[in-house]
């Protein structure tokens, strides 16, 4: 429509070019012509200075006794000549006249008045598109400018003799067609309008063959159509014609030759029969789908799909696709394909024949799922040294798992929903194969999971012995039955822990604090793991000795020892042993009292001792020395010039002593030199009675508290020192 209509405007333009403004080169008055018809010429001029009025004069050339003449104002600047001759040369003059009446500038031009309008004897549409129009020819016309409206759009086209034919249309269309004539001059005026309406257009097929002896044929509805035919036949001309006459979009041709072109031609008709455009489309039968199609796992990984020979078929096609949406396919004269496969997807295979006419129908689809994958990072963590846990991320196509752990003729099984299993009841120290499959509902087993090799832990040694090696050193044994383990030997109790450790079947325990209770446990640790701890063996370590221990004679033949308590210790035996004789005692308190003790002895001095269970320590201390002997034969002298001699039998020349009197008129001290057996003291008061003690002195020149006390009375003679009177041993305790 858009080219037609271009045309016509383009054709306009060229004649008004023809028509430019025409100058008098004598006056300067000019003349232009801006339209032209059959019958009418239309001019225009600029105002001209000085004149009061225009003349236009138009004389047919060649045509005796027909002129025109017009008069205008000089306020009208244009006119329009009609009941011109069509198809005749016109001498034009036109004149500027002043008030006077002469004439101040005149031109003159000749112009063509268009041909005549023709007359449409009939138009008509055989095309969707398009409407042809007959018409009989006009003298002097050139061409014609055909014109097809529909409401306010048209089309026009230019042709040069009947028919002509207006394109670019729409189907099913009723147009008002005119006709004009064209000449160098210009166009005459529409013909009168004759309606003509398109036709039909035609359906656009869609065509398939579904099956190897069918062609299936689709189209969309077209506008205005009452029905539509479609007819089919072979392209080589043999055989007979197909028709059907439907009101359907759709249709199915059976029966056909497979593999054989045909030729299909369709139109649509209107409600008053008459048909539209026709479309035509070759389409060729094609290979039946092949079948008795296999599908096979040859080795995991490897899928072989194997089918049929298929008549006509030149090449075929397989198409694998994954449930996840990837597709692949194999393009094989041959009747198999390999395609590589994953584990624990599900292909949906389908094999189509190819030949010239294009690819067969979609035969049976077929699905084929492989085989679930296996378990490849699992992993085993110890829970003990029977009882393993195994995991593994889940896998694809796994609808449940079993895991096989294999010893010799040891099989333990464990089967679950879950990526994870544990397996109890493992032999400790123990080399297992472990193994996990998946299972799949369609597809069962994976058989290629490799197993893992797993030791388990080792077996819980069995101590056998614990005995003393020294006073804070045990020795521990036991039963070894496990390979490449070390052992740790462990001390538990309130004092804290104590270990040792061994390859072999014992170890040695030491610096083990005494008089403390411990439970010995020992396991067995490996690459593999750690077992469970042996049944616990009480062990209870000889009582402390006491620390401080601390002698005290009583008397001459009784010593006091005490003690500090010694940790885990209950009863005490204490003895004092010297060449002369021992001294013995027990009991359950911290001090005891040593009787039979020989005075100026030395002794060796132990204690032992003894647990609850009777555990002993033997401790040895610092020697005791017994304190010398308390003198005897003590007697009392009377002196001249008052004075008092103390003499006594020393029992150890070697031994200081020390001479105490103490009266109620006071307290005398005398110490002789070693050696010497009497002391004197001078100027003693005479009438008193006095408590008289003689004692030896210890190394620290402490007086001994225990020698034995006489009294005597010393009378006075005059004021002197009288008789010396002994009246027995005191019972006082001491001075």
């Amino acid at each position: 429509m858009c080219g037609a209509k271009s045309k016509s405007l383009a054709f306009t333009g060229l004649l008004l070019n023809c028509l430019e403004l025409i100058f008098s080169a004598n006056t300067g008055l000019s003349v232009s012509i801006y339209d032209v018809t059959s019958q009418s010429i239309s001019l225009r001029w600029p105002k001209f200075s000085g004149a009061s009025s225009y003349r236009v004069t138009a004389t047919a050339v060649n045509t005796v006794g027909h002129s025109l003449l017009a008069h205008f104002s000089d306020v009208t600047f244009k006119t329009t000549l009609t009941s011109l001759i069509p198809n005749t040369v016109y001498a034009i003059q036109a004149e500027a006249i002043d008030k006077n009446g002469i004439i101040l500038a005149e031109t003159q031009i000749t112009q063509s008045t268009a041909p005549d309008i023709p007359v449409i004897d009939q138009a008509y549409s055989k095309l969707s598109n398009s409407i042809t129009v007959e018409w009989r020819a006009v003298p002097g016309a050139t061409g014609y400018v055909l014109t097809a409206q529909d409401g306010d759009s048209f089309i026009e086209t230019v042709v040069k003799n009947s028919p002509g034919t207006v394109t670019g249309l729409k189907p099913a269309t009723l147009y008002r067609i005119t006709i004009r004539s064209i000449n160098s001059g210009g166009k005459s005026q529409p013909s009168p309008f004759r309606k003509a309406k398109t036709v039909l257009a035609a359906p656009i097929l869609s065509v398939s063959s579904p099956n190897c002896d069918s062609i299936a044929l689709s189209w969309k509805a077209v506008y205005m159509a009452a029905g539509f035919s479609v007819s089919l036949m072979r392209s080589d001309g043999l055989g007979r014609m197909l028709r059907e006459n439907t009101t359907n979009t759709s249709l199915i041709f059976t029966n056909l030759d497979p593999g054989t072109l045909y030729t299909i031609k369709a139109y649509a008709w209107n409600a008053n029969g008459m048909p539209g455009d026709d479309f035509t489309y070759n389409q060729r039968t094609i290979p039946c789908a092949p079948v008795n199609i296999s599908i096979e796992e040859d080795e995991p990984g490897h899928l072989l799909v194997s089918w049929s020979s298929v008549s006509f078929g030149h090449y075929y096609v397989v198409f694998v696709k994954s449930d996840d949406g990837l597709e692949v396919h194999c393009n094989t004269s041959y009747t198999q394909c390999h395609f590589q496969s994953d584990c624990g997807f599900t292909y949906f295979i389908s094999v189509f024949a190819y030949n010239k006419a294009g690819q067969s129908p979609l035969g049976d689809v077929f699905n084929y799922t492989t085989a679930p994958c296996c378990p490849s990072d699992f992993r085993a963590v110890f829970v003990s040294s029977d009882t393993v846990r195994v995991t593994w991320a889940p896998v694809r196509g796994a609808d449940l798992y079993e895991t096989r752990a294999a010893a010799w003729s040891t099989v333990v099984l464990c089967n679950d929903t879950a990526p994870t299993c544990t397996l109890s009841a493992l032999q400790c120290n123990t080399r297992y194969h472990i193994t996990v499959h998946s299972f799949s509902e369609a597809r069962g087993s994976n058989t290629s999971c490799a197993p893992k090799h797993v030791a388990t832990a080792p077996c819980s040694p069995e101590i056998k012995n614990v005995s003393k090696e020294g006073l804070s050193v045990i020795s521990v044994q036991w039963q070894s039955n496990n390979e490449d383990a070390t052992y740790v030997v462990t001390a538990r109790g309130e004092a804290g822990l104590w270990h040792c450790t061994s390859t072999g079947s014992s170890c040695t325990l030491t610096d083990l604090p005494c008089g403390s209770a411990f439970s010995v446990s020992a396991i067995a640790r490996s690459p593999a793991g750690q077992s469970l701890p042996s049944y616990s063996v009480p062990l209870e370590t000889a009582p402390c000795c006491p620390n401080d221990l601390i002698l005290t004679q009583v008397t001459q033949s009784v010593t006091n020892i005490s003690w500090s308590a010694g940790k885990g210790a209950q009863t005490y035996v204490t003895t004092l042993e010297s060449p002369k004789g021992q001294a013995k005692c027990g009991t359950l308190q911290n001090y005891c009292l040593l009787g039979c003790i020989t005075c100026g002895t030395n002794y060796t001095v132990s204690l032992k001792a003894i647990s609850e269970t009777g555990l002993t320590s033997s401790c040895t201390y610092q020697g005791y020395s017994s304190s010398a002997c308390c003198p005897s034969g003590v007697k009392l002298y009377r002196l001249s010039n008052n004075g008092i001699r103390v003499f006594w039998r020393a029992s150890d020349e070697t031994i200081n002593y020390s001479t105490d009197l103490r009266g109620s008129k006071g307290n005398f001290t005398c110490t002789p030199s070693t050696g010497q057996s009497h002391c004197d003291i001078t100027e003693i008061p005479c009438g008193d009675v006095y408590t008289v003690v003689v004692a030896p002195l210890t190394d620290k020149d402490l007086k001994l508290t225990f020698c034995p006390k006489k009294i005597y009375s010393v009378t006075c003679s005059g004021s002197s020192v009288g008789m010396v009177i002994y009246r027995g041993k005191s019972n006082a305790e001491h001075i």
